[in-house]
């Protein structure tokens, strides 16, 4: 009887057994779209995610998520991050991923950003540390210090490109990384570049920002980087129509006036009334606008002005008579379509 009894008992324990593997393997999402995406902030406590699990309805069964969580050790365990749980998935699998830290990657993608707000508003937007953590550290020169970076070059820092982070990496870490790859890409062949322009990297970063916002007709791009090398080797002002739109942050501007410069004159960025580049770049230029840069043509070209045929290519000239030809043209083009 006893014996009986005992197997009885086995096999009840053995049958739940059976049964809580099954349920803590088999599907226990109750959402409808194909993932749900979990944000942990960092600090947060396991019940802090019990309570986004119950209130977005993600498991249909929180109680036994708790319970396996729990006995699995994930209170003392939990990992901030972003985790994707796809439709289907098991409490046993979602237990593992947050143990194990297993985030989802977030892919930044980096293209043309004209401040330093702009690209902090991006960033905070797609990770955890948010655009004012970003915009303090691009603006604590103790922070850049150790990188050669100050609050006018910190942009430079930032090469275009699609770049995976996790979400929870902080502002510093971020920069850190940045930093890292902006160290790769100025290899040692576009440093040579560089000097044989008699510019840093960072010199022409600058320089770029101010031509990928010029054109983007990259077969001229070289001869628009020719006309500024000539301009800065002559001790000339740039006279970078761009220079102004950010001085005065009016980048819808169609043309610049000379109201826009003399109201930007106390800008360091205004280069008409200062010659040299500008302390910082005007946007993050690409690979390309910077790569074509360094490949500066050898003009003894001094001005450039748009065509006036409105194709988006410049004509190019030496002497002021041909530029005052030049934009003239333009001008007139301008005002028949009664373009300010």
């Amino acid at each position: 009887m006893l014996k009986k009894l005992i197997v009885s008992v086995l096999v009840v324990i053995f049958s739940v057994a059976l049964f809580l593997f099954w349920k803590v393997r088999s599907s226990n999402t109750h959402f409808k779209e194909d993932k749900y995406v979990l944000y942990v902030k960092t600090g947060s406590s396991f019940e802090d995610v019990m309570q986004t699990l119950r209130s977005d309805r993600v498991v249909s069964n929180p109680g036994l998520f708790a319970f396996v969580g729990k006995k699995m050790n994930l209170p003392q365990k939990i990992k901030a991050g972003k985790y994707e749980i796809k439709k289907g998935a098991g409490i046993w699998g979602i237990v593992q991923m947050l143990l194990q830290g297993k985030q989802t990657p977030v892919n930044l993608v980096i293209t043309r950003f004209r401040t330093k707000e702009d690209f902090a508003r991006f960033a905070g937007q797609r990770l955890e540390c948010d655009s004012l953590a970003v915009i303090t550290y691009m603006n604590n020169n103790d922070s850049l210090y150790a990188k050669g970076l100050d609050t006018n070059t910190v942009m430079t820092a930032i090469i275009p490109n699609t770049y995976s982070f996790f979400w929870n990496t902080s502002a510093d870490a971020l920069f850190n990384r940045l930093y890292r790859e902006e160290k790769k890409f100025w290899k040692e062949d576009r440093v040579q570049k560089a000097q044989n322009l008699g510019l840093t990297p960072q010199q022409v970063y600058i320089l770029a920002s101010v031509i990928e916002e010029e054109t983007n007709k990259y077969d001229e791009m070289p001869l628009m980087a020719s006309v500024y090398i000539n301009r800065l080797k002559k001790g000339m002002p740039l006279g970078a129509d761009p220079t102004i739109k950010f001085a005065s942050r009016n980048f819808a501007a169609k043309r610049v006036t000379l109201k826009m410069i003399s109201e930007s004159a106390g800008s360091p960025y205004n280069t008409y009334k200062n010659k040299g580049l500008p302390p910082g770049p005007i946007c993050t230029p690409s690979i390309k606008t910077i790569d074509a840069t360094l490949d500066a043509a050898a003009t003894n070209y001094l001005y450039f002005c748009a065509k006036p045929d409105f194709s988006g290519y410049h004509v190019f000239a030496a002497t002021d008579a041909e530029h005052f030809r030049n934009a003239r043209a333009y001008q007139n083009a301008l005002n028949r379509l009664k373009i300010k």
